[in-house]
């Protein structure tokens, strides 16, 4: 597999998660173990893209793929979470920004969620409703909720509408 642009050879037991092998194999502790049963989001990579939760998925099914996470991630939604204090604790914020990363791509590609209106169309514009949706996945016991929503909408502001939705992986 390929992690954070750099190719990675691992021998691994077939039962290794994605989460455990990028935590304990090679040392990128970036990635958070929550609830270890996919339902917090807080180990949220990027897997060729698109979002994904590292403790239910298999290292193995990652062979010859890119992997990102947060230690790989150089963008401006690290710098609007700072701005609009979107973490209080900070550990569910690798997983916050990693599935944001990819909610955008989402977004961008014109893919629904479950409050668009227009689902043969996608969504219009990316509302708070619609970043709240898409977020839903990613738990904050701190409750940042609306700093991490302003962050994702001031991003997705900043590079306009066109920005967001003609950005590719």
């Amino acid at each position: 597999m390929r992690v954070n642009g750099v190719d990675t050879v691992l021998a691994l037991e077939p039962r290794v998660s994605l989460l455990d092998a990028l935590r304990d194999r090679l040392g990128m502790t970036g990635t958070k173990k929550g609830c270890d049963q996919g339902a917090c989001g807080a180990c949220t990579v990027l897997v060729d893209g698109t979002r994904i939760v590292a403790c239910l998925t298999l290292a193995v099914q990652c062979e010859g793929r890119e992997i990102t996470t947060v230690e790989g991630i150089d963008h401006p939604l690290q710098r609007a979470f700072v701005a609009h204090d979107g973490f209080q604790c900070g550990y569910c914020t690798p997983g916050q920004l990693c599935s944001a990363l990819g909610m955008l791509q989402e977004y961008g590609a014109g893919a629904p969620s479950v409050v668009t209106e227009d689902l043969a169309h996608g969504p219009a514009a990316l509302s708070d409703e619609e970043i709240r949706e898409r977020m839903s996945g990613n738990l904050c016991r701190c409750g940042a909720y609306n700093g991490i929503v302003a962050a994702i909408r001031d991003v997705a502001e900043q590079s306009g509408a066109e920005g967001v939705r003609g950005r590719s992986a």
